[in-house]
């Protein structure tokens, strides 16, 4: 039997958790997919991620009118992938924020990759009819913005590069709880297939300086307690040099792309074949790790043809 390409043949329903996790700090779950934080200010409402399309923005939106009222003015993106932000039109924002270099990737492969990952992950896009375009931000930075709902503040940064090379993080000081996006997984698989193997480690690092109490991760359950939060942050690193310290050896030696996606899934398939979306993001991971340890910086733009190409060279 032909295995089922990415998440195509993921369409069972997930169960939805809205959980707070300081005050006022909610983390929207399902059981592996995309997460969603809120934070509630004095007078506003900030949403971090927004879900694949506003159909499936609009069951955020409900849990959130069941703890307040406030209006949502300030939309994060914590990376470009169009299963975050293709439903940020939901919400009505004032503000769209994201890194300079998340705009760049929008214009530069926002569309290839709302393509690409329509036909990996069906599920995510009920309602992808209203999707009015692509999302862009309104206002972007470098490296730190603090924003103000309120007296309560936000601290919006870019560490590194990891997940994808603009990657904000979200900190809130006065409950010292973080927002990563796909930076930090725990007990979920980390899709590699933008990332950026040699500089994740020092991304996670900078996020560990922090010391945050808790931290909502890109996928799973929020992570509350020091021992939570220290454990996500070893089980990524140990998730992103896992996949690339195989490929890497593959690649020295002059070996194939296939012979790489067999090291890797020897090293990694005992550790975390049981973790949410592992199956979906092998190919990318390994394909990605391979393309950096061959001195690839930039990670090539994933379109639907290059993923079909890809997954029948690995399955050949």
């Amino acid at each position: 039997m032909t295995k089922a390409f990415a998440s195509q043949g993921d369409m069972e329903e997930k169960t939805i958790s809205f959980t707070e996790i300081g005050k006022d700090l909610w983390a929207f779950t399902a059981e592996g997919d995309p997460n969603t934080g809120v934070i509630i200010g004095d007078d506003s409402v900030m949403v971090i991620d927004t879900q694949a399309t506003p159909r499936m923005a609009n069951m955020v939106l409900e849990k959130i009118r069941t703890v307040t009222d406030k209006p949502v003015k300030f939309v994060v993106l914590s990376h470009y992938h169009a299963v975050r932000v293709l439903g940020a039109s939901a919400y009505g924002a004032e503000q769209i924020i994201a890194s300079d270099k998340c705009r760049a990737m929008v214009a530069e492969r926002g569309q290839e990759d709302w393509d690409s990952e329509f036909e990996r992950f069906p599920r995510l896009f009920e309602g992808y009819e209203d999707i009015p375009g692509l999302t862009w931000p309104t206002h972007t930075f470098s490296d730190r913005m603090t924003v103000y709902l309120g007296k309560r503040r936000v601290d919006l940064m870019h560490l590194g590069r990891a997940h994808t090379a603009g990657d904000v993080v979200t900190y809130v000081p006065d409950a010292e709880v973080l927002f990563s996006g796909d930076v930090v997984e725990y007990h979920s698989a980390c899709y590699c297939g933008d990332g950026h193997f040699g500089d994740w480690g020092n991304t996670l690092d900078a996020i560990a300086a922090f010391k945050p109490k808790s931290i909502v991760p890109g996928r799973g359950a929020a992570l509350v307690g020091d021992e939570l939060v220290t454990a996500a942050l070893t089980n990524t690193r140990d998730f992103v040099e896992s996949t690339y310290r195989p490929a890497a050896a593959v690649a020295a030696r002059g070996g194939s792309l296939k012979e790489a996606w067999e090291a890797v899934r020897a090293e990694c398939d005992p550790k975390f074949a049981d973790y949410a979306i592992y199956e979906h993001c092998l190919p990318f991971n390994v394909a990605r790790a391979y393309d950096e340890a061959r001195g690839i910086d930039t990670p090539r733009i994933w379109t639907a043809e290059r993923d079909k190409e890809m997954w029948a060279s690995l399955q050949g």
